[in-house]
C-alpha cells in the first residue's frame, strides 16, 4: 500500500474511532449578519451541516431567530432543524434569546447522555460560557463561523474552530467534481507551509514527552488541542492527509510505517524556515495600531476593511498579513476588536465600517521592538455586530 493510502486510511480509521454524537445549536441572526457583512453572500445551512456530519452523527438540530423576518425558514425546514423565534425587547435587546440558547444546551447536555458534542454556529463571545460549562461536563465543543467575524476568543478556547470558509471551499470543491457551479470570494489566501511548523514542533515535542508515537491522526488532534482553530484548509488543502504530504515534498516532514502506520518525524531546522515563523499574529497589531491612532478623525466616520487596509499598505508596501499568519486583513481586524483597538457595526447594506475601540490610545500590550527588527530583517523601510467584540446579541 501507498504512503497516501496509508495517508487516508489512517485518518478515516480515526474518525470512525471518535464515534461523535452531535448537538446543532444556531445563532442565526449572528451567523447570517457576518456572512453577509465580510463574505457578501447568505448563509448556507447546508455546508454547515455537512461540515459537522465529517466529524459525527448529528442526532439534534435548533436554530434560534427572528423568522418572522427571515426568508431562509424553508431551507431550515428541509433540513429538519428545529427553528426557535428570538424576539426582541422595545430595547433591541437579545440577551434573553443567547439565554435561551445556552439553557437550552445545558439541559440537553444534562439529559441526553448518548450526546457527547455540540456544534455552535455563531461568532458571539457571549457564548464563552457556555462552552466552558460543556467542557467541563465532558462534552466536546466546535465552534463553526466565519475567521473574520467569530471572537478570537471562542476559536482559541473550543476543541475545534471550523471556519465557515473552509466548509465553503469543501463544499465548491465538490461541486466541481460533479460538474456543478461554484460561488466564492477570493479573497482569502493561503498561508506559508513555513506558519505551521511551530504547532508541529510542539504538537511532535508534546506526543515525544509523553512517550507516544507520533501517528497522523495523534498528530492532528495534538495539534488541535494546542491550537482549536488550526485547519489545513489555510495553507491551500483540503485535507489533513495532503497537508502532510506538501510538507513532506517541502522536505519539512518525513514519513516512515511502522507496524501498518505512517509515523511522522521532524527533519532538521533551516534559518529560512525560521525567519518565516518568527512572527505571530498579535505582532501585526502594533503597526495597526500606529496607523488607527494617526487615522482616528476617519474612524470617527466610520471606515471600512478596504480603506483601513491600503492606509496600513501606504504606511509599510512591505506589509503582508500572511506573514503573520491571517489569511485576509480582514483576519487581524477581528484580532483587533477583541484587543478593543476598533469597533465594528454594520451599515445598512451589510457592511462592516470599522470605529475607535476603547484601547486604541492605550499604551501597546507588547513591544514593537520584535516587530520592527523582524521588518528591518526583510529590507521594508447601524446593525449590532456579529462579531468578536462583546455585544448584546
Amino acid at each position: 500500500m501507498s504512503e497516501t493510502s496509508l495517508l487516508h486510511t489512517d485518518i478515516i480509521k480515526d474518525v470512525l474511532d471518535e464515534k461523535l454524537k452531535f448537538a446543532v445549536f444556531i445563532d442565526y441572526d449572528n451567523i447570517e449578519i457576518g456572512v453577509k457583512s465580510t463574505l457578501r453572500r447568505g448563509f448556507d445551512v447546508q455546508c454547515v451541516l455537512d461540515g459537522i456530519k465529517e466529524r459525527g452523527e448529528v442526532v439534534a438540530k435548533v436554530a434560534y431567530g427572528n423568522w418572522r423576518q427571515s426568508s431562509e425558514t424553508r431551507a431550515f425546514t428541509e433540513h429538519g432543524i428545529q427553528m426557535v423565534q428570538r424576539d426582541t425587547t422595545p430595547r433591541g435587546d437579545k440577551n434573553g434569546a443567547d439565554i435561551n440558547l445556552a439553557l437550552d444546551a445545558l439541559e440537553m447536555a444534562f439529559t441526553r447522555d448518548h450526546i457527547n458534542a455540540f456544534a455552535i454556529v455563531s461568532g458571539d463571545s457571549d457564548f464563552m460560557a457556555l462552552v466552558n460549562k460543556l467542557k467541563q461536563y465532558n462534552k466536546r465543543v466546535y465552534i463553526v463561523g466565519g475567521k473574520a467575524f467569530t471572537s478570537t476568543i471562542l476559536q482559541r478556547n473550543c476543541h475545534e474552530f471550523v471556519s465557515y470558509e473552509s466548509l465553503l471551499d469543501q463544499g465548491s470543491s465538490r461541486l466541481r467534481r460533479s460538474g456543478g457551479a461554484t460561488q466564492r470570494t477570493g479573497r482569502r489566501r493561503s498561508l506559508p507551509l513555513a506558519k505551521a511548523i511551530p504547532l508541529i514542533d510542539r504538537a511532535l515535542n508534546a506526543l515525544e514527552t509523553r512517550g507516544v508515537q507520533p501517528q497522523l491522526g495523534l498528530l492532528k488532534s495534538t495539534m488541535l488541542q494546542l491550537d482549536s482553530a488550526f485547519t489545513e484548509n489555510d495553507y491551500g488543502t483540503s485535507s489533513f492527509s495532503s497537508f502532510i504530504e506538501k510538507l513532506v515534498a517541502k522536505d519539512i516532514l518525513a514519513l516512515t510505517t511502522v507496524d501498518g502506520h505512517l509515523v511522522i518525524d521532524r527533519k532538521s531546522k533551516t534559518e529560512d524556515l525560521e525567519e518565516e515563523t518568527s512572527l505571530d499574529p498579535e505582532d501585526a497589531l502594533p503597526v495597526l495600531q500606529k496607523v488607527l491612532e494617526g487615522n482616528v478623525n476617519l474612524l470617527e466616520m466610520g471606515i471600512p476593511e478596504r480603506e483601513i487596509h491600503a492606509l496600513v499598505r501606504a504606511a509599510d508596501t512591505s506589509f503582508d498579513e500572511t506573514a503573520y499568519g491571517f489569511s485576509e486583513f480582514a483576519e487581524l481586524l477581528n484580532l483587533a476588536q477583541d484587543k478593543g483597538l476598533v469597533r465594528a457595526e454594520a451599515d445598512s447594506d451589510h457592511h462592516l465600517r470599522f470605529y475607535q475601540g476603547d484601547e486604541l490610545l492605550s499604551p501597546l500590550p507588547r513591544s514593537e521592538s520584535r516587530v520592527e527588527d523582524s521588518k528591518t530583517g526583510n529590507g521594508s523601510s447601524d446593525n449590532e455586530l456579529p462579531a468578536s467584540a462583546a455585544t448584546d446579541e
